[in-house]
């Protein structure tokens, strides 16, 4: 009788210690990301339907709860995001931002920041005030390595992102070549990369980044510069932008970017999804299969999960 008592008072005890993992494995999580489809030039928006789509995220199937479009009406926040260590050519470029800019629909917030020791340094606040926000536009320093990091910057944008309005799209277009002075080499484990990775996914941001080249002298080796341009590429994937660039030259215009740019602001889609989540909110990554022939589809590859029903972290 003794070791009967001993066996069961053992299962109790090992139940007890189980039931806050089967507790959260149980909890439900939920989230959101912007998905664009860029249909054809001046080709009618994509139609899509949601009994085609195919949700994974952390690995496992997640449902999705809704998929709606997003017009020139929905929630837009901007912000233009320069390296403060940019070549001076950058000069010739500030008409077409400017023009940018201003094409913008009329409720969308814009900012202008520079990227100066490790952090985003405002120049303009984000405001609907067009004529206010280009106050902030100019030449930046053009000191070699004033950014110290473009990804420190990144993440100080992500952490410091001024507003609280959880519901607008939060979009950041990076004017830099992507070039890491505390780590030179291409490295996608960089820690500075992921933590700019993981800051932004979690703060909803969709980076887009455009190629200019700073005064560094590692700044002027193709090998640097490709370095640069590769983890910035891993930056907009994971979020769900783009990044524009074609080999180490400086572009001669930013306009053809902008323009695509634009174009796909009026063509993205909230996709919203409830999915089991383990423990606390979680940066994790995200798969979404959808076909859209004669469409431009770019998912973010990574997604922040936080607990169904809590306002979002």
């Amino acid at each position: 009788m003794s070791k009967l008592r001993v066996a069961v008072g053992m299962m109790a005890g090992a139940l007890l210690l189980a039931a806050p993992a089967f507790g959260q494995y149980e909890q439900k999580g939920q989230g959101q990301a912007v998905i664009t489809i860029l249909p054809k030039q001046d080709g009618a928006p994509a139609s899509v339907s949601t009994q085609g789509l195919k949700l994974q995220v952390g690995g496992k199937e997640a449902d999705i709860t809704s998929f709606k479009p997003l017009g020139p009406q929905a929630g837009l926040e901007m912000v233009v995001l320069i390296d403060g260590g940019a070549r001076n050519g950058l000069g010739s470029q500030m008409e077409e931002i400017a023009h940018f800019i201003q094409r913008l629909p009329p409720n969308a917030k814009v900012g202008i920041a520079y990227m100066q020791n490790g952090r985003s340094v405002f120049a303009s606040p984000l405001s609907t005030d067009r004529a206010l926000v280009l106050k902030g536009l100019h030449l930046p320093g053009g000191v070699p390595g004033l950014n110290a990091s473009p990804y420190f910057c990144i993440s100080d944008l992500a952490k410091s992102w001024p507003s609280n309005d959880r519901t607008a799209r939060r979009e950041v277009i990076a004017i830099t070549d992507g070039v890491d002075n505390y780590e030179r080499r291409f490295d996608p484990d960089d820690p500075y990369l992921q933590a700019a990775i993981t800051d932004s996914v979690r703060a909803g941001l969709i980076i887009y980044t455009i190629y200019w080249r700073d005064q560094g002298r590692a700044n002027n080796t193709l090998y640097q510069n490709n370095a640069g341009q590769n983890l910035m590429l891993q930056v907009t994937q994971s979020t769900g932008g783009r990044s524009y660039w074609e080999g180490i030259g400086n572009p001669v215009s930013f306009q053809p970017y902008l323009e695509d740019l634009n174009r796909r602001l009026l063509n993205q889609y909230e996709l919203s999804f409830v999915t089991n989540l383990s423990g606390k909110p979680q940066v994790t990554n995200m798969r979404l299969k959808l076909k859209v022939p004669g469409s431009s589809v770019d998912i973010p590859g990574q997604v922040f999960v936080y607990r169904q029903g809590a306002a979002q972290e």
